[in-house]
C-alpha cells in the first residue's frame, strides 16, 4: 500500500512563461464518426495558468466518479452515461467544464430479476428519431451478465425508455455476454461485444443485425492481441482514411496496465471476416506512472460540438494498485497521423487544465488550489494544526496538498460561484470530516479508503446562488473501525459560475 500522507515538499512554480508553455502543453487529446489531430505532452504534475487569470474556456477531470464511460454531442448538450451499477443515470450539460456538477437523471432502473443487478457499460446511439441504450446486466451472478437493449419512446437521449430486447446471437444464445458496441459500415448495423469466444472468455466478437434491436445471425469471434491472456473488452468504431478502425481494452480492469489495443480494415471489406481485420502491435493507450494515470480504458469517442476535433472519454485510477475502485471518467482531444491511423497520445495527468472542446460555450469554471492560489476569485484559510507538502506527487493537483488529524482544525474555501467540488486524497490512514457549506449544517464525509488514491471527490454542494459563499472543512478526530488514524487532506476546489 502507498504511505499515508504525511510527507509531501512543495511544489514551485516556474517563470510566468515556462507556466503558460505548461498549460500549452497540458491541452488534450480526442473524436466520433468524422475526425482528427496528435497529442501534445504535458507535464506530470497538473499544470494551471498564474493566480487570477481567467480560467473561462477550460476544464479539469474528472468529468464523473464513475468507470466506462459513453458521450456524445447532441443539438447543444453533452450527455454521459457510466456504469451505477443498480441503474442507468445520465448526466447532460452544455459545456464539458459543468459535467462534473451536472445532476443525474435516471432513466432505467428494473424489476425483473434476471437483469436487474450489476448494470454495465450502457451506451446510446441514434437511430431515425429514436434512441437505443445498449447495457449489460445480470441477477446477481457475474457469469449470467447478458445484453439488452432499451429504445426510447421519444427523440431525447434521456428517454423515457422502455424494454425492447435480449441481444444473444444464436451461437451464443445463453453465454456470457458484455460491453455492447455498434458498428455501421455499408448502410448496415452490427453488434461488437465481449464474451465467450475460443480465445478469451471475455474475446471480441461481431455480430450481423437486421435493425438497431435484433441480432440476425451467428457471432464472429476475432482473435485480437492485447499484452494481457485475459481480457477483450469494449469495442469502439471510428470511420476514417478509407478505414473503420476497432479499439478496445486488454487486460483485467483492475489491474494498472488496463490498456488500448488497435485492428482496423477498409471500410468496404466484410466485418465478418476475421481475415479482413489487420492487427496494430502494440498499444495506442496505457498507463502513465509520471502522470499518476494507472488502467485508462473502457473508453467511447465524441466530436467537438463544432464537429472539428475528436475526443476520447475514458476511466483511469491515480494508483497503481490492482483494484476496481477508483476508475473514475476522464476526457482529452486526440489527433490523426500523416500515415492516417488515429494518435492518442498519453493520458494526462488528472487535474490537468485543458481547454474546452472546440465550439464549446464555454464553462466559466475555475480552481482553488489548497496553499490559496486560485484560477477565479477566492481562496482558502485555515485554523489550528494543518501539514502542507508535495509528497503526494502526482496523486495530487499541483502535486501538493494540506492534511492534518487534529480535532477541531478547519480550512475554509471562499469562492464566487453556484457550486463547489472538495477533491483530495483518500487513504488509509484517514477520518472524518464535517463539511458545511456558509456555516449551515455540517455533512458528515469519510476520506478513508482502502487504498490511497488521489483527487478522489469527497463533496459536491448542492447548488447554490450565484454569489460569494464558503465551504468549510472541519477535522473531526475520529475515523472508522478500519482506518489506522483521522487525518483529513485538502487539495483542491472546483468551482462553477453557471
Amino acid at each position: 500500500m502507498l504511505p499515508s500522507p504525511s510527507h509531501r515538499p512543495r511544489v514551485r512554480l516556474g517563470s510566468l512563461l515556462a507556466v503558460l508553455l505548461a498549460v500549452l502543453l497540458a491541452l488534450a487529446v480526442g473524436l466520433l464518426s468524422g475526425l482528427a489531430g496528435p497529442a501534445a505532452a504535458t507535464p506530470a504534475v497538473a499544470s494551471a495558468p498564474p493566480a487570477g487569470a481567467a480560467a473561462a474556456g477550460t476544464f479539469r477531470n474528472p468529468l464523473n466518479s464513475g468507470p466506462d464511460p459513453f458521450m456524445t454531442h447532441w443539438k447543444g448538450d453533452y450527455y454521459l452515461t457510466t456504469t451505477q451499477g443498480g441503474s442507468i443515470r445520465m448526466w447532460r450539460s452544455p459545456s464539458l467544464g459543468t459535467l462534473p456538477a451536472a445532476d443525474p437523471v435516471t432513466v432505467w432502473t428494473d424489476t425483473d430479476p434476471s437483469r436487474n443487478r450489476n448494470i454495465w457499460a450502457p451506451e446510446f446511439y441514434r437511430f431515425g428519431d429514436r434512441w437505443y441504450l445498449y447495457y449489460t446486466a445480470d441477477d446477481g451472478v457475474d457469469d449470467h451478465h447478458r445484453l439488452y437493449v432499451l429504445e426510447s419512446e421519444r427523440d431525447d437521449p434521456t428517454g423515457p425508455y422502455r424494454f425492447k430486447a435480449k441481444l444473444a446471437p444464436p451461437n451464443h444464445a445463453d453465454d456470457f455476454a458484455i460491453d455492447a458496441g455498434i458498428l455501421r459500415l455499408g448502410g448496415r448495423l452490427y453488434l461488437a461485444y465481449s464474451g465467450i469466444n475460443q480465445y478469451q472468455h471475455n474475446g471480441i466478437n461481431i455480430a450481423p443485425m437486421s435493425n438497431p434491436y435484433t441480432v440476425a445471425g451467428d457471432a464472429v469471434a476475432i482473435d485480437a492481441a492485447g499484452g494481457c491472456p485475459e481480457v477483450r473488452e469494449g469495442p469502439e468504431f471510428l470511420y476514417r482514411n478509407g478505414r473503420v478502425w476497432m479499439t478496445y481494452s486488454t487486460c483485467d480492469t483492475g489491474k494498472p496496465d488496463y490498456q488500448v489495443w488497435m485492428m482496423s480494415m477498409p471500410l468496404d471489406a466484410d466485418p465478418l471476416v476475421p481475415g479482413n481485420w489487420h492487427q496494430h502491435q502494440g498499444a495506442v493507450f496505457s498507463r502513465a506512472d509520471d502522470r499518476g494515470v494507472f488502467g485508462p480504458g473502457h473508453h467511447a469517442f465524441f466530436t467537438s460540438p463544432d464537429g472539428t476535433e475528436d475526443w476520447i472519454v475514458y476511466h483511469a485510477k491515480t494508483t497503481s494498485v490492482n483494484t476496481y475502485t477508483n476508475r473514475t471518467t476522464r476526457a482529452q482531444k486526440f489527433t490523426w497521423r500523416a500515415d492516417g491511423t488515429p494518435d492518442f497520445g498519453r493520458p494526462l495527468a488528472m487535474g490537468a487544465t485543458q481547454d474546452l472542446p472546440s465550439g464549446d460555450p464555454g464553462s466559466a469554471t475555475y480552481w482553488i488550489n489548497d496553499d490559496g492560489r486560485a484560477g477565479g476569485p477566492g481562496g482558502v484559510t485555515y485554523t489550528g494544526s494543518w501539514n502542507s507538502g508535495s509528497g503526494c506527487a502526482a496523486q495530487c493537483f499541483w502535486s501538493d496538498d494540506h492534511w492534518s488529524d487534529r480535532a477541531g482544525a478547519t480550512a475554509t474555501f471562499s469562492f464566487t460561484g453556484t457550486r463547489i467540488m472538495l477533491l483530495s486524497v483518500k487513504d488509509t490512514g484517514n477520518g472524518y470530516a464535517g463539511i458545511s457549506i456558509d456555516g449551515g449544517p455540517e455533512q458528515r464525509v469519510d476520506f478513508h479508503h482502502p487504498i490511497r488514491v488521489g483527487e478522489a471527490v469527497q463533496y459536491t454542494s448542492p447548488r447554490l446562488a450565484n454569489g460569494g459563499h464558503t465551504l468549510r472543512i472541519r477535522v473531526l478526530g475520529e475515523h472508522n473501525s478500519q482506518s489506522g488514524a483521522s487525518f483529513v487532506s485538502v487539495d483542491r476546489a472546483e468551482v462553477y459560475t453557471n
